[in-house]
């Protein structure tokens, strides 16, 4: 490498072809080194940088063979980087008396297989992101950095001598033991704890006791030898698949084999879950493994608790809020092919699957698939890219379905399989708007819905009620003055909580006490408007005061395993009155619920983001769908003073498809996705002048850059302030590039994105680019 660390040695390789689900070529692979030539090492180094940097190898022989996908550590400038071996080649266009050697190799085995670097290659030539940043994005954080993987054995439990002797009938006065004895000595290799307790529930204090009576003991095993324990044997029969449900299975696991993308359109409660559960027992039936991607990490617990029941195998679960250690032995789980099915949240999508053999990507609409941050990718787009490479059948499920996924499916580059009716006895509520102009209301209640509600808690069924603002209350004024609590850092008012008793900004996380006098006039009459879940919690109580009532928010849910615990309060029928924002709104089966009243959706309906309608249709039909899923039937109230809104009345004559074709159609008269492709470059800086300015010089180099592109038909809008201007301190703004062709938008990237690094800018600017933007805020 040049002793400065500042000059490439190798070019991003691979190309971009039309959209996601183009079956165009994949990314070039390395060139092999001449056995005469020495080995150049190209390296892509855990920084902002799109170059890969040639090195040499490590004086000392390496301890094992030098592949693609081994992490390396290597000098860079004046320190060392964690780098990650992309290419081996025979020469280098830099001085070869230059270039540094490696330090060490840190790793084994390569993390990452051919197959994955191809994916994080495209994604991130696509995304246009620093091929480094990529790759180690796609990692467990603590292998970011120059760590040691974790020690690859897993610890289990095995029987001991006296435990594959003893008879099994000295234990039937306790039947669990003897039952997990049996287990043990149908293994003699050993269990793995963590597979045992996915399958047996908890079960330490059994562990404890035969452990206690010498029939146990703890081992570790070796990756690959852990067998898979069948689901318990109460839960293996599921229910009867209906005519659809039975098509979708079979048009999926016709395609098994070979590259194809299905949308799984199904109304809420239509029986996706089980349509995903039969999917997968036939993949890990035929040796195969199968990943599960959604939205949030709310929807984890229900569905891995259904996996485990009815599937055979380690189920691997990734997301945030796991510990490091616990994610990253997952991910290896998963890598080495221990895990036969990975369900996780969007960075899911990254984890090696050596076996893979089929992508489910549940509520595949929701706007929490798209990285917001840093690598800004697209988990949903960047499924169906993985399942092309690997050559597998990918299913996108959603009730209501984003709008560039039906139009795929109408185009037929999609398969789409359709789940009109729900499963079971279960009917599709009945939806109604209640106009409360003029009514008088306590806690946010219409007097209709609060004796809709009393009368379902009478007949022992249970009410959620949906209002998507957590807090107390979104507003705290002085009656004297008019002053209005707002954020110091950020263009937003602060929202009061009392519990705790703060005022917090829900943007950049600042928070201040709550004042006992106004800060403006040191008057007294402060006032709180508007009302939040917080709120809406505590006036319920008086209301209701014999009925078990639960908030699920962000707030509520905050400390780890209250989530579950709330869920299952549900279940059990311990609770009566559910409410809380759009956590509840979608995956979530409710039973016992057949009355929905959806609260104070009006501002939704009037805001500016194109994508604005779309999302509160489908707000408003998953939240829907949270009604009576069982035999008893259900009802939606929609309270809202604006009852004859277009978006309302055609989602109340013609559902959510009947609107979705309204909305195309205006999409396609606006030149906007899926009619259209967009690229965001969003800057921000201390000042409010220094965005402005930078995306001005932006827009100058790429006007020159169109032509020289090949890419007519690429119009520049802005640059303009962004809606909410300053947030976190930092003043921004934003300019948005928009092309009738993906192909000709990812010619001009390709030019632009790396001519804007090369932009002046003032100190504390920062930039970003954001292709495919979801969020234009």
């Amino acid at each position: 490498m040049q002793s400065n660390a500042g000059r490439p040695g190798a070019r991003q390789s691979g190309r971009i072809d039309g959209p996601v689900v183009d079956r165009s070529a994949l990314v070039s692979r390395a060139p092999t080194p001449s056995e005469s030539g020495p080995a150049i090492l190209r390296v892509a180094v855990a920084a902002p940088l799109a170059e890969l940097f040639d090195y040499l190898p490590p004086v000392s022989p390496a301890p094992v063979t030098l592949t693609p996908g081994l992490r390396l550590l290597v000098p860079f400038g004046r320190g060392r980087r964690v780098g990650m071996l992309l290419r081996i080649a025979s020469h280098t266009e830099q001085d070869p008396a230059r270039l540094k050697r490696v330090e060490s190799v840190l790793d084994a085995r390569p993390l990452l297989s051919p197959a994955d670097l191809r994916l994080i290659e495209w994604a991130a030539a696509y995304y246009r992101q620093p091929i480094g940043e990529a790759l180690f994005t796609a990692l467990p954080a603590r292998l970011r950095d120059p760590a040691p993987v974790l020690d690859e054995r897993i610890p289990g439990i095995q029987a001991t001598p006296a435990g594959l002797t003893v008879a099994l009938d000295a234990l039937n006065r306790a039947p669990r033991q003897r039952d997990l004895l049996a287990l043990a000595r149908a293994a003699p290799a050993g269990l793995a704890l963590a597979d045992l307790r996915a399958s047996q529930g908890d079960c330490a204090a059994t562990l404890r006791a035969l452990r206690a009576k010498g029939l146990i003991e703890t081992c570790h095993l070796a990756p690959g030898l852990t067998p898979s324990l069948p689901p318990p044997v109460s839960a293996l029969a599921g229910p009867a698949l209906n005519a659809d449900q039975q098509a979708a299975v079979n048009a999926i696991l016709g395609a098994l084999g070979g590259f194809r993308a299905f949308l799984l359109d199904g109304v809420t409660g239509s029986g996706k879950t089980e349509v995903y559960i039969r999917l997968i027992e036939a993949v890990i039936a035929a040796g195969g493994q199968a990943l599960v991607v959604v939205p949030e990490i709310g929807l984890t617990p229900q569905l891995r608790a259904r996996f485990i029941q009815r599937l055979p195998g380690p189920v691997a679960v990734l997301h945030s809020a796991l510990n490091a250690r616990e994610r990253e032995r997952n991910w290896h789980r998963a890598a080495l092919g221990e895990a036969t099915l990975v369900l996780g949240t969007r960075s899911a999508v990254f984890v090696p699957l050596p076996r893979l053999a089929l992508i489910l990507v549940d509520e595949e609409h929701d706007a929490s698939l798209k990285q917001q941050e840093g690598f800004r990718y697209s988990a949903r787009d960047l499924a169906v890219r993985r399942a092309q490479l690997t050559g597998c059948p990918v299913v996108l499920g959603s009730a209501t379905p984003a709008l560039e996924t039906l139009h795929n499916a109408r185009l037929d580059r999609y398969g789409w399989l359709k789940l009109p009716e729900r499963a079971g006895l279960a009917r599709p509520p009945t939806i109604s708007l209640l106009d409360i102009r003029d009514q008088p209301l306590q806690a946010g209640l219409s007097s209709v819905l609060r004796a809709d509600m009393r009368t379902e808690l009478a007949a022992g069924n249970q009410v959620l009620l949906f209002l998507n603002r957590r807090g107390y209350a979104p507003i705290l004024t002085c009656h004297a003055c008019g002053w209005v609590g707002g954020c110091p850092h950020c263009d937003a008012r602060l929202t009061l909580h009392l519990n705790p008793r703060k005022l917090w900004c829900h943007h950049c996380g600042w928070s201040q006490p709550v004042p006992s006098l106004c800060p403006a006039c040191q008057g007294s009459d402060l006032r709180r408007l508007g009302q939040g879940t917080e709120r809406l919690e505590d006036n319920l109580r008086p209301l209701f005061p014999e009925v078990g009532i639960a908030r699920i928010d962000r707030d509520s849910t905050r400390r780890k395993g209250e989530l579950d615990r709330l869920l299952g309060a549900v279940s059990r029928g311990e609770i009566q009155i559910l409410l809380g924002t759009q956590m509840l709104a979608k995956g979530h089966d409710f039973p016992g619920v057949t009355l929905v009243g959806i609260l104070d959706l009006d501002h939704a309906l009037y805001a500016s983001d194109f994508r604005a309608p779309e999302r509160t249709a489908q707000l408003i039909v998953q939240v829907a769908g949270r009604a009576g899923r069982a035999e008893r039937p259900g009802r939606v109230v929609l309270q809202t003073r604006h009852p004859e809104h277009p978006l309302l009345q055609s989602l109340l004559r013609e559902g959510y498809g009947g609107f979705a074709t309204v909305a195309l159609g205006e999409r396609r008269d606006a030149e906007l996705p899926p009619f259209a492709h967009l690229a965001l470059v969003r800057a921000e800086a201390p000042g409010a002048s220094e965005p402005l300015a930078f995306l001005r010089a932006a827009r100058v180099l790429a006007e020159g850059l169109i032509e020289a592109a090949d890419a007519p038909g690429v119009h520049l809008l802005g640059p303009i302030p962004a809606p909410m201007e300053r947030r976190a301190g930092r003043y921004r703004a934003q300019l948005l590039v928009q092309c009738g062709e993906r192909s000709r938008l990812q010619r001009f990237l390709a030019h632009w994105s790396p001519a804007l690094r090369g932009l002046s800018r003032t100190k504390g600017l920062r930039w970003s680019l954001d292709v495919d933007p979801q969020e234009m805020l």
